[in-house]
């Protein structure tokens, strides 16, 4: 089992790596890696990330077969299904890093903005869903006057959302509580930048899990 420090520095690495434009392919597609994983899997890291096609988490972190449980939903957002795909992973493949992975520029966000402004009849139910989970998050920011800017209002309702999902996978599963408390297991918000492509972990998320991994 790696300890969710190492995972988030293997992270780290991995997206400097890609960054600098110095990905090591051959790590990410070894054949003779996918023959050992034909029975088990054993990722370092569960990563919940929004579905975004510029965002593939297993190349911004430049990692390979095995190594990450990718959970993908626009907006990455916390419905029951995502919240037990995070709850399965980290029991039966003891993942002890959760990082929820948003990115500037989403799409679900600017389109929950939309809605608040102007409400569409003809959303589809399964999109409203989702415009529903990042609605708190975006409303917040527009009753506290953030409304006449749009870019500022996306910009921070996205890391907002981020930390909303965050905090619903901490205080939001029994399971994830009682393996915060006593296994190590750490929540950690990120945004990747497509301007960039680079990705700013939210450090003081990791601070908060990282007395139980100490002790364990």
């Amino acid at each position: 089992m790696i300890p969710a420090d190492e995972a988030l520095k293997r992270l780290k690495t991995g997206n400097a790596r890609f960054v600098a434009d110095l990905l090591d392919l051959p790590a990410m597609a070894n054949q003779s890696r996918r023959a050992d994983l034909i029975k088990e899997q054993t990722p370092f890291a569960i990563i919940l990330g929004c579905s975004d096609s510029r965002v593939p988490a297993e190349i911004i972190f430049n990692q390979g077969l095995g190594d990450l449980f990718v959970i993908r939903v626009a907006g990455n957002i916390v419905a029951p299904s995502l919240l037990g795909s995070v709850e399965f992973s980290a029991v039966q493949h003891g993942a002890r890093l959760v990082v929820v992975l948003g990115h500037t520029l989403c799409g679900a966000i600017q389109a929950t903005v939309s809605e608040l402004k102007q409400p569409s009849a003809n959303r589809s139910p399964n999109l409203q869903s989702i415009v529903n989970r990042i609605q708190p998050s975006v409303q917040t920011l527009m009753e506290a006057g953030l409304d006449n800017d749009e870019t500022t209002l996306v910009k921070l309702a996205t890391r907002a959302n981020i930390r909303s999902s965050v905090a619903h996978l901490k205080h939001g599963s029994q399971i994830l509580e009682n393996l915060i408390a006593n296994d190590g297991l750490c929540i950690v918000g990120a945004e990747y930048s497509l301007e960039t492509g680079e990705v700013d972990f939210f450090e003081e998320d990791f601070d908060v899990a990282r007395p139980a991994a100490i002790e364990h």
